[in-house]
């Protein structure tokens, strides 16, 4: 039974990752910095609490659990919150990665390092996996340092960009396909993006190709996500013709109407054809995402 340790698994990847990964010939042991708000008592699923960006317990941790595979989906991941306070984010994102990648070395795990489609600049979209990085703000920043420091790595490495990932709302974790979901059932306005494109990415597709690189060893760059390139407000009419609500509710605004802290990339959507040939990843339609989400 392959030994997996997964950061962050309290959030939304982490969540869908052990719901599946439970039901497989793995033993999960699942960390995180807060207390377990996870669902799950199988035999072969324990948790432990982890503060990654400790050097000394993560290297501990790993030492004592002595994992075959370390998946790193921990991060801070709001754009704003990392503009804000660069310091943390560095601490998080790019020291916290280098400690667990040190302890890897200890016992040659395969590294999963989950990044984002912020690593691009935004101007083209569509981005391929040799593509080059340009982020236009820290999160993107911070994430290609990480990514840096993953590729020199001396054993098995991946790593996996995929684009704003939406599942069902789980404790303490809201997304955009949720939050926006509530916020028009009961009435209220949304003000969204009418220029920015993403290929939004269904959570359970997102876990199903991260066990597909586990299962098939593969290494190097991965593009996981949806296969819709639409805008925010794209998807947000969506949801609300998906649930029957007023359209007129979903508000169409440029980047430039509103301040925002961090900027964002415009056309980030990934392309997935490297997956598709190489994993056999085929993600749902945005449509059969939200069915999903909301069965």
């Amino acid at each position: 039974m392959q030994k997996v340790l997964i950061t962050g698994a309290n959030g939304l990847v982490g969540y869908y990752l052990l719901q599946q990964m439970i039901s497989k010939d793995f033993l999960v042991m699942a960390t995180s910095r807060s207390a377990n708000r996870l669902p799950f008592i199988q035999t072969n699923f324990h948790f432990h609490n982890l503060d990654y960006t400790n050097k000394d317990a993560v290297e501990q941790l790993v030492s004592q659990l002595k994992p075959s595979v370390i998946i790193h989906c921990g991060a801070i991941s709001n754009a704003d919150e990392c503009e804000q306070n660069k310091e943390g984010a560095f601490l998080n994102n790019v020291s916290g990665t280098i400690h667990l990648l040190k302890a890897a070395v200890a016992v040659k795990a395969h590294f999963v390092f989950l990044s984002t489609d912020f690593v691009f600049s935004g101007d083209e979209g569509l981005h391929k996996e040799g593509d080059e990085r340009k982020p236009v703000n820290y999160y993107g920043q911070t994430k290609l340092l990480a990514e840096d420091e993953v590729k020199q790595y001396p054993f098995e490495w991946t790593i996996v960009r995929t684009v704003l990932v939406y599942g069902k709302s789980i404790p303490g974790r809201e997304n955009f396909v949720t939050t926006t979901t509530k916020r028009l059932q009961n009435g209220e306005p949304v003000k969204i993006f009418e220029d920015q494109l993403r290929t939004l990415t269904y959570a359970e597709d997102l876990a199903k190709g991260i066990i597909h690189i586990i299962e098939k060893k593969a290494s190097g760059i991965y593009h996981l996500a949806g296969r819709e390139r639409l805008t925010l407000y794209d998807a947000a009419l969506e949801i609300a013709r998906y649930f029957k609500v007023d359209e007129s509710l979903v508000i169409p605004i440029k980047e430039g109407d509103i301040s925002l802290v961090a900027r964002r990339p415009k056309k980030t959507g990934l392309n997935i054809s490297k997956a598709q040939k190489e994993l056999g990843y085929e993600p749902l339609s945005f449509l059969e995402g939200l069915q999903k989400t909301f069965a």
